[in-house]
Formats: C-alpha cells, sequence, structure tokens
C-alpha cells in the first residue's frame, strides 16, 4: 500500500479525519484550476486541489480530484476547412510547426533534422541591403518582414531551423512593426537546435508577450521552455494563465501546472526540511495523539533513585500536564543522566520515540521504539507504536508483523485491536476494521475513541441508520464528554443536517471549555457547517480565529483560514495562511501539500495582476455561464 503520512492511531479519525476537514467542502466543489478570486461566494467554487494525497489525524485519504475538462482545445481554423479526414490529418502534421496562415506552431517539439531532398533555395533572394531597406516605405518593409516570416516558415518546414531563424531575425529587423508570430517562431526554432537553446526561447516569448499580452502559443512555448531549466514556479504562472484564457479546454496546460506544483513543491520541501529546526505540532494534535492510548502508570522510582530516575520522574509529570516542550527536553536528558532500571529505561526511550513521531522524525522514533523492546520486548505499548511508525514508512506487513507480536505478548490488551482496526480503517477495510474494535470494546467498554470509531465505520459502510443509533448511544454512555458531539456533528454536517451539526459541536465546546488542553476541532468544524450552511464567511472566520486563540498552531483551522480567504478572493491574505500552514507541516507530505497551494495561489495571483480583464471570465466559469 502507499505510505501513510499520517498517525494512524489517533482518535481524531473519526469521520474521514479531522485534520483535513478543512479541505473536505473546497475539494468536493472544486473547479478545473484556482478560480476563487473571481469568483462569488454564492457560486459554490473554490480552490482546486492540485494534490488530495496529503493525510492527518490519522484517517483515510479524502476525495480525489478532478483536474480538467475532457474537452480538448479546438483545431486551427485552416485544419477545420478541410473536409476530408484524411487530408486533415496530412495538413495537420505539416502545418504544426509554424506560424502563418492560419495555423499554429509548435509548442517545443525538438524535431530531429532530416537531409533536406534538394538545396534551399536563397531565402534573402531579392531582399534590399540595408541602405535599401532604409528608403522603403513603412508598409513594404513591413510587407518585406511577413515575406521573409514565411520563407522562414518553409525552411522550418524543411527542418533547416539555423536558417529559418535567420530569416525570422532578418524579418523582424526589416519590419517597422513586427508581428508577435515573427518571435514565437525563431522560439520554436531554438528549441530544435542541437542542444536546445531554452534561455533564447524564453527570451523571444518575452518579446512575442510584449507584442501581445495573450498570445498563448508564446505562453505555452515559455511555459515548456521554463520547466525545461527546471524554472517551475515561472513555468506555473504561465501554465495557469494558459489553462484560464482557454477557458480550462487545454487538458495537457492543466495537467502541466500539476507537474510543475509537484516539482516545485518536492524541491522546497526539501530544502526546507534540510535546515529547518524540529518542532513539535499543535497540542491539539498532540492531546488526541496521546488519547488514543489507555493511560498506564509511570514507572515507580528505585528505592535509591538514579538522577535520570528522578529527571525521568519529572518527564511524565510534564506529560500529565499537558506541557509537552518540557516532556521532551526531560526525556532527553533522562536518558543523557542514566536510567537505573529496565522498566524506566524502556519507558524513557518509549516516551522519546513518541515525541519524535509527533514531530515528523520516523526514522528516529523507530530507532527508539526499537530500543525500548530490546530493553523490554513484552512492552505492548512500544510494538503498537512502532507498527504505526511501520505504517508512516509505508511498511504496512511490518506494521501487521508488530501487532501480532504485540498480540502475543498480551492478548488482553485492548489498545492492540483499536489501533489495528484505525489501520485496517485507514485501507478502507471496514469489516475487519469493526472486528478489531468491537474486540477492544469487549476487553475495554469504558475507552470512548473505540466506540466512536466503531461507529464511523459503520457508517462508511453505508450502515447510517445503524451508525446514528450507535452515537446515540455513546452520547448516552458518555454524557459528560465533549468528543461524541462533535464527531456526531461531522456525521451530521456529512448528510447536511446543517442545524443539529451546529447544535452539536456547540455542544462540545461547551463540555470542553475547562479541559486543557482544549479541543479546537469543534471550533473548526461548526465554522465549516455555517459557511456551507448559510455561507457566512464571516462567522466562519471568527470561529478559525478562536481557534487559533487558543491553539495558535492549530492546522486545521490554518488551512480553514486560507480556502476562506481565497473564496472571497483575498489571494495574498490566502497565501499567508498557506505559508503558515507549511510552517505547521509535520511530514514532508504535509509541507509539500502546503507549498503546493501557495503556490497555486500565487499563479493566480499573477495571472489576475497581468490579467485584470479576465476576472469575470473566471466567474462565469465557476458559475457554469
Amino acid at each position: 500500500m502507499a505510505p501513510v503520512s499520517s498517525l494512524p492511531p489517533a482518535p481524531d479519525a473519526a469521520a474521514d479525519g479531522l485534520m483535513i476537514k478543512a479541505q473536505r467542502f473546497f475539494e468536493e466543489n472544486q473547479k478545473a484550476i484556482l478560480i476563487g478570486c473571481g469568483v462569488a461566494v454564492a457560486a459554490g467554487a473554490g480552490y482546486y486541489l492540485y494534490s488530495s494525497q496529503a493525510k492527518a489525524g490519522g484517517a483515510a485519504p479524502g476525495p480525489s480530484s478532478s483536474s480538467s475538462s475532457s474537452t480538448s482545445t479546438q483545431a486551427p481554423a485552416s485544419e477545420k476547412s478541410t473536409t476530408s479526414k484524411n487530408k486533415k490529418k496530412k495538413k495537420s502534421k505539416k502545418s504544426k510547426f509554424i506560424e502563418g496562415d492560419g495555423t499554429d506552431g509548435p509548442l517545443l517539439e525538438e524535431i530531429k533534422p532530416k537531409p533536406a531532398d534538394k538545396a534551399v533555395e536563397d531565402p534573402f533572394e531579392g531582399v534590399p541591403d540595408a541602405a535599401g531597406i532604409e528608403a522603403m516605405s513603412e508598409a513594404d518593409r513591413n510587407a518585406l518582414g511577413k515575406t521573409l516570416k514565411d520563407r522562414g516558415n518553409k525552411l522550418y518546414s524543411k527542418k533547416d531551423f539555423k536558417k529559418a531563424v535567420e530569416c525570422y531575425t532578418k524579418a523582424i529587423e526589416v519590419s517597422v512593426q513586427p508581428d508577435a508570430v515573427f518571435y514565437s517562431n525563431r522560439a520554436a526554432c531554438y528549441v530544435n537546435y542541437s542542444p536546445p537553446e531554452y534561455e533564447l526561447c524564453v527570451r523571444d516569448c518575452d518579446e512575442a508577450l510584449t507584442l501581445d499580452r495573450t498570445y498563448v502559443k508564446a505562453l505555452k512555448r515559455r511555459a515548456t521552455a521554463l520547466e525545461r531549466l527546471d524554472r517551475d514556479e515561472e513555468a506555473v504562472r504561465d501554465f495557469t494563465a494558459c489553462t484560464i484564457i482557454e477557458r480550462f479546454q487545454d487538458e495537457a496546460a492543466a495537467a502541466a501546472v500539476e507537474r510543475c506544483l509537484k516539482k516545485l513543491a518536492a524541491r522546497k520541501a526539501k530544502d526546507i526540511l534540510a535546515s529547518r529546526e524540529t518542532k513539535l505540532p499543535s497540542p491539539t494534535f498532540i492531546s488526541s495523539y496521546l488519547a488514543a492510548f489507555r493511560p498506564h502508570p509511570k514507572p515507580t522510582l528505585p528505592e535509591n533513585p538514579h538522577q535520570g530516575d528522578k529527571t525521568l520522574d519529572l518527564a511524565f509529570d510534564a506529560l500529565d500536564a499537558a506541557d509537552y516542550a518540557h516532556t521532551v527536553t526531560l526525556a532527553n536528558e533522562a536518558i543523557d543522566q542514566g536510567i537505573s532500571t529496565k522498566k524506566g529505561q524502556a519507558e524513557a526511550y518509549n516516551l522519546r520515540g513518541t515525541f519524535k513521531f509527533l514531530i515528523g522524525d520516523s526514522a528516529g522514533a523507530k530507532t527508539d521504539l526499537e530500543k525500548s523492546l530490546e530493553i523490554d520486548p513484552a512492552f505492548v505499548q512500544s510494538w503498537v507504536k512502532i507498527a504505526s511508525v511501520h505504517m508512516e514508512l509505508g511498511d504496512a506487513l511490518s506494521a501487521f508483523a508488530d501487532f501480532e507480536t504485540a498480540i502475543r505478548n498480551d492478548p488482553t490488551d485492548a489498545d492492540i485491536y483499536y489501533h489495528r482496526g484505525q489501520v485496517f480503517f485507514i485501507m478502507g477495510e471496514h469489516d475487519k476494521a469493526i472486528a478489531d474494535y468491537n474486540k477492544s470494546i469487549e476487553l475495554d467498554d469504558d475507552f470512548i475513541f473505540t466506540h466512536v470509531q466503531a461507529a464511523v465505520a459503520q457508517y462508511k459502510q453505508g450502515e447510517v441508520a445503524k451508525s446514528m443509533a450507535a452515537f446515540r448511544k455513546i452520547l448516552r454512555q458518555f454524557p459528560d464528554r465533549g468528543e461524541p458531539s462533535n464527531y456526531y456533528g461531522e456525521i451530521l454536517l456529512d448528510q447536511q443536517k446543517y442545524s443539529e451539526s451546529v447544535e452539536r459541536f456547540e455542544r462540545s465546546i461547551e463540555l470542553d471549555k475547562d479541559k486543557k488542553p482544549r479541543n479546537v476541532l469543534p471550533y473548526v468544524n461548526k465554522a465549516l457547517a455555517l459557511f456551507q450552511w448559510k455561507q457566512d464567511i464571516g462567522a466562519a472566520e471568527a470561529l478559525c480565529k478562536e481557534a487559533l486563540e487558543i491553539d495558535g498552531d492549530c492546522d486545521v483551522a490554518v488551512a480553514t483560514l486560507a480556502q476562506l480567504s481565497l473564496q472571497q478572493g483575498k489571494i495574498d491574505e490566502a497565501i499567508k495562511w498557506f505559508e503558515k500552514s507549511g510552517q505547521l507541516a509535520r511530514t514532508e507530505g504535509e509541507l509539500v501539500n502546503a507549498i503546493t497551494y501557495e503556490h497555486a495561489s500565487r499563479a493566480q495571483a499573477a495571472f489576475l495582476n497581468n490579467f485584470p480583464d479576465y476576472a469575470e471570465r473566471l466567474g462565469q466559469i465557476a458559475q457554469g455561464i
């Protein structure tokens, strides 16, 4: 299976995963590319999700995205006029290379030269010298330029690219008003040089676009040359412009946007990860992960404790107080100082490995958890956690082997079945997930998240009535807990029962108001509900910002604010939120996702800056006009 870039055991895996909830509505209401800036909110359009691979919070992946219309770009006028299908194909093959006589030239076809059947006549025959050209009228000079362009086209069709360049160059020199086509055709020649001259192609496309800023062929040529030069950010800008100008009908351009964004984001993410300092994720995220394990007593201090024993004891006190930064510091210090008991050592490496996993250091987490198991091979929680690490690393076989080893050590440990059920849930094997959840409930009926996940798995199977009944039972069984109301609210929201869902989110907020750390996800869920229900962007933004006041690193609130900004055409504001999302990203996959959104938004901002008169077209497309 594909690598899982999430935390499988996290309880917030309910209802498709809360950590991707911010994107879900927008994914399901997307257009072919970024169109939020020119769109009224009521149009229901929004943000094109270029990559749907990001997963977070232990959830199954969100819905897949569709990138572009299946309608291809219309053929040039000269091809349309040909009645015979065979003649049409024949003419298209010839005329695609150059521009002129109503045909459109290539993007960047690299055509291997073939020996000409006969010598090419002198392309400059009849062209006056400099003095003669100077004496010509403006109209005659422009006519001569067109003649030279036509001769260049013939040379191009014979694959004599260097002589064709000479013709186009002369056409530019003699013309009082050079045509953009002259530069564009010369650019097409440069990419057929051996080796190709992509920089010269870009330069000529710049000139062509100075003369005609909506010259799509020049935009495409420049975009492709920029991509070949690894200038992907600029390539995304040009391919995005092509896609919008052509009303999203060019599948190749839409695919190129996605391709260049993917390369750009991967490269930038690699550079960022190589230099940035490690950082803990939000308290909401950490507490959700830790809550997925049933509490067990901290190691008892030996009769004559070493300093490391005392420091480890303080680390667990900090953990209980949700002081996660000090927990990490103290766990490191305890290991460095030396712990006197085998049990304490295994616990210390388990604790440090847990936090390495939370910051996205899967390799480091694996090393610490393996050390924990080397010291205490029967430590079930370390087996369960290393299974999560193996899933994050894409090694499902090892993960399931870890679960089996955990069961051999203690078949009565309810955590094993809950977490293995989470893995099955992620894989979409809901029957197996439910079987494991039921086994976990049989062993321990008091753990709330197993009940929640079982109900969610039923919902995912289409057993809506059973799932709803299960949630009502959970609400009765755990009347003082806010989590069931939040998860039940998500199920109601998925069914577009907006009023009821909002009531549930409000109930969750009320019940958990004194919880530390506070669970801010109901705030974000309520924001999404109000946006979907009433298109109340102001209320949605206020709720997300309230969530950030409580938990400044809540990535789902940041992601939601970014997309709400796009809906209002506040693209510069959206870019800032996407930048913040990248800063909060825990894994490389999450960082790539954030960078992708940021630069897709930047490309849209560049388009609207360069083509402000097209904003209306975006709105029309979004509304299906």
